[in-house]
């Protein structure tokens, strides 16, 4: 398939193959929910923690005799029954991470790729850098092509100086072409795609 390149005022260049396999495929919005669901659980942090009655600080005397107080009978003050006592099946450290099939995963970024092309929002802009490394030279790229609305830059390489100047931009996420993540890239409103990067990924991603 052909795709417009624009420069970075926002004007038409000239045109790019875009491999169709890629760009233009049968779109399995199966996958793309197990891939955006993988890549959350592999972001948790599963930390919490509670105690159990074996764990919290208190003393484990008998608080009153067995019978003859008319009182239900207890065991100790660390029970979950009491105030300050134990949790029951609480939570505890764990690791909520687990891995997908290498398959399923670039089908899942081939499908989103494919989608956001159906919806016209995504584009494919010449290659450039901020020497200056500054918000504002950003800005003045960005704006020829979104308003304030979510977008993922995607990068030819680990450009440091692109880096600098987009994490002040709340509503802008930057990846690499063989670094994609399925949750930016499918609720991104607008995706900006270099030059470069767009070649990359017919070939990156052809295969499989």
């Amino acid at each position: 398939m052909k795709a417009k390149v624009f420069s970075i005022q926002g004007e038409e260049v000239k045109d790019i193959t875009l491999d169709d396999d890629v760009f233009a495929r049968e779109i399995n919005e199966g996958v793309i929910y197990y891939a955006i669901r993988n890549e959350l659980a592999n972001m948790r942090v599963g930390t919490a923690s509670t105690k159990t009655r074996g764990e919290v600080r208190g003393t484990s005397a008998k608080p009153w005799k067995q019978k003859g107080t008319g009182r239900a009978r207890a065991g100790r003050r660390r029970s979950p029954l009491w105030v300050g006592g134990g949790i029951v099946f609480g939570p505890k450290p764990r690791d909520f991470s687990y891995s997908m099939p290498k398959k399923a995963k670039r089908l899942a970024m081939k499908s989103i790729l494919s989608l956001k092309v159906q919806e016209e929002n995504l584009k494919v802009i010449e290659d450039f850098t901020i020497e200056s490394g500054k918000t504002r030279d950003l800005m003045s790229i960005l704006k020829n092509f979104v308003k304030d609305e979510r977008t993922v830059l995607v990068l030819k390489d680990d450009d440091a100086m692109v880096k600098r100047a987009a994490r002040n931009i709340p509503w802008l996420s930057f990846l690499s072409y063989n670094r994609m993540r399925a949750h930016d890239l499918f609720y991104g409103k607008n995706i900006l795609i270099m030059e470069t990067a767009a070649g990359n990924l017919n070939t990156f991603y052809k295969e499989n």
